[in-house]
């Protein structure tokens, strides 16, 4: 059971229920709410609904950041499909649906985390426990910084929300410069850091954490700490390495997290909430309304399912695996063939292109809702920190050594069933960093921020653009286009990213 996914989705419904329509089409066209909240459970509802827009989180980490790396050849052979276009960099994507949902989901998160700091503020004294006042104030202070980050990754400069507006005022707001926007960011995760919980009663769980704050922090120094490339994107080129490193090692010495013996239990059905957890999207299954994930297929093809006898679920089909990712893998890494489907026959036809199936457990396929499966999505866990601190070591943070990256890269290749290395560097980081997450969306977030996009692209493209669909990489496709929505909604308001 997972108290939290039913609490965001179950109970969003009751909350901010007159702003349902206005809330898709934040921040250009929105409605406030003034709700009085009169008790204590309505601002842990409200708190909930917060929570309720990272339901889609991971099929947007899915869809924008691992189909636009070199993890995946997303080239189609059945038809267009939206994510050919975000794979193949075309222009012409400032209409894409998952191009619009990363602005208009990201966003709803904002606004209703605003209302319920607003409402914090007016009415909070209602909540006769203040240690769950500052906590709720923790949490959505959190929420707002990891939905605005998520915004600046992939769009750059965006308007500062950071109070519920009218609509009127809304159409006035301007995209502020990144760091403005980063200003933010860090205020918020800084509150939250000191402000929330190191551990919650198993009824919350999937709240965030003191460590999921710190998390966060860090993973905003480092993305702060990559080259600008010139394109007001989510780089400064400042070095806060060393920021960084102090909360993974906060998060490291804290006792609270450790790394599981067996690699494919990470992401077992039945091993959730496992010690390499720092925060992860909650989902349940079979209740109404929906609150399962959905993410488990997005990168598999439905004939894979009905080959094993299973309905369809969404994923239409195949986004293939790169080959040079698949071949990277030697016969005894495990996460080879926990992560990869090598190929499958259905009616017939052999179909020997590999794709990512990590998340898959054919036993837990749902039998009557694709909506509706039943695994939570590890957003930070403990593996990465770890080698997020190997980075930094390696990018100059003071506070560790090379034999520290080397015991780091180790650990991973143990579990993994690989022989240990030495003087480990940055690229060889970088390519068991790619191995280690494959899937988890992580992918075109490590190749932005580490400098080498611009020379890991274009040779991924040369070699595995057997269909010559692809668009050649330039530096101003590191972050994707304004929705063409928000630019009609107010012409003049926003311009659009270069490139597009």
């Amino acid at each position: 059971m997972k108290n939290i996914a039913l609490a965001c989705l179950a109970l969003t419904s009751l909350v901010l229920v007159s702003c349902t329509d206005d809330l898709t089409q934040i921040p250009i066209s929105a409605a406030t709410t003034s709700t009085f909240y009169s008790q204590t459970n309505d601002f842990l509802q409200a708190s909930n609904a917060v929570y309720s827009d990272l339901r889609g989180f991971p099929d947007r980490q899915l869809n924008l950041s691992e189909t636009r790396s070199d993890n995946l050849y997303a080239v189609s052979d059945g038809g267009v499909r939206d994510w050919e276009g975000i794979n193949s960099f075309q222009k012409s994507i400032a209409a894409n649906p998952y191009v619009s949902e990363a602005w208009t989901t990201n966003f709803n998160g904002i606004f209703r985390a605003n209302t319920l700091l607003d409402q914090l503020q007016k009415n909070g004294k209602v909540i006769s426990d203040a240690g769950l006042r500052t906590r709720l104030e923790a949490e959505a202070k959190f929420l707002r910084a990891f939905f605005y980050f998520d915004l600046v990754r992939f769009f750059g400069k965006v308007p500062i929300i950071d109070h519920p507006v009218t609509a009127n005022e809304a159409i006035a707001i301007p995209r502020s410069p990144v760091k403005d926007v980063y200003a933010l960011i860090l205020s918020d995760l800084t509150f939250a850091a000191s402000n929330l919980p190191e551990t919650y009663a198993a009824t919350d769980k999937g709240r965030a954490t003191r460590y999921a704050a710190k998390a966060a922090l860090a993973l905003v120094y480092m993305t702060r700490s990559g080259p600008t490339y010139d394109i007001e994107g989510p780089g400064l080129g400042v070095s806060e390495w060393s920021q960084a490193l102090t909360n993974l090692n906060d998060i490291i010495t804290s006792g609270k997290y450790s790394s599981v013996s067996s690699y494919t239990s990470i992401f077992s059905y039945t091993n959730e909430n496992n010690p390499e957890v720092i925060f992860d999207v909650q989902y349940a299954n079979g209740l109404t309304p929906v609150v399962g994930a959905t993410f488990p297929w997005v990168l598999v093809p439905d004939t894979w399912f009905q080959a094993n006898g299973k309905g369809t679920q969404g994923g239409l089909t195949i986004r293939p695996a790169a080959l040079d990712l698949v071949n990277s893998y030697t016969a005894t890494d495990v996460r080879k063939a926990f992560s990869i489907q090598s190929g499958y026959t259905f009616n017939g036809v052999a179909e020997t292109r590999p794709f990512i199936k990590k998340y898959v457990d054919l036993t837990r396929v749902p039998t009557n809702n694709r909506l509706d499966w039943p695994i939570n999505f590890i957003v930070y866990r403990y593996t990465d920190i770890l080698m997020l601190k190997a980075e930094c070591i390696l990018r100059g943070g003071s506070g560790g050594t090379q034999a520290d990256v080397d015991a780091i890269v180790n650990q991973v290749r143990t579990r993994a069933g690989l022989t240990a290395i030495t003087n480990v560097t940055f690229p060889q980081l970088l390519q068991e960093r790619r191995k280690e997450l494959i899937g988890e969306g992580s992918r075109w977030h490590d190749l932005v921020r580490s400098g080498l996009i611009e020379t890991i692209m274009p040779a991924w493209i040369a070699a595995e653009d057997v269909q010559k669909q692809m668009q050649p990489f330039q530096k101003n496709y590191i972050l994707y286009p304004v929705p063409q929505a928000e630019l009609d909604a107010k012409p003049g308001l926003y311009t659009q990213n270069s490139g597009y």
